[in-house]
């Protein structure tokens, strides 16, 4: 399993307020871990690799997480308790 942890960057440069909240929450509760890759949407950069993934995925919030399993399709969770309970829950075991 491959996951990928996608914030974004906003006009000015900062993070965004939600993708640092969320980050906060991996670190407190020990998952970040489980994520494979950070990947920045700097949406001063269309081309930049967080906003090709958001236009693949079809995603237009942040942060999102791209879950890849061999012989499934990615799933794209953008809320972070869903994605905890369904995904790192699990892992955590």
């Amino acid at each position: 399993m491959k996951i990928t942890l996608v914030k974004k960057v906003l006009e000015d440069g900062s993070p965004c307020a939600k993708c640092g909240d969320v980050q906060e929450k991996l670190e407190q509760k020990d998952q970040l871990r489980f994520i494979d890759e950070t990947v920045i949407a700097d949406v001063r950069d269309d081309n930049s690799r967080g906003m090709q993934l958001a236009r693949q995925y079809n995603v237009d919030r942040a942060p999102f997480f791209i879950v890849e399993e061999e012989g499934r399709e990615p799933q794209v969770y953008t809320v972070y308790f869903k994605f905890a309970r369904e995904v790192l829950g699990p892992m955590a075991g």
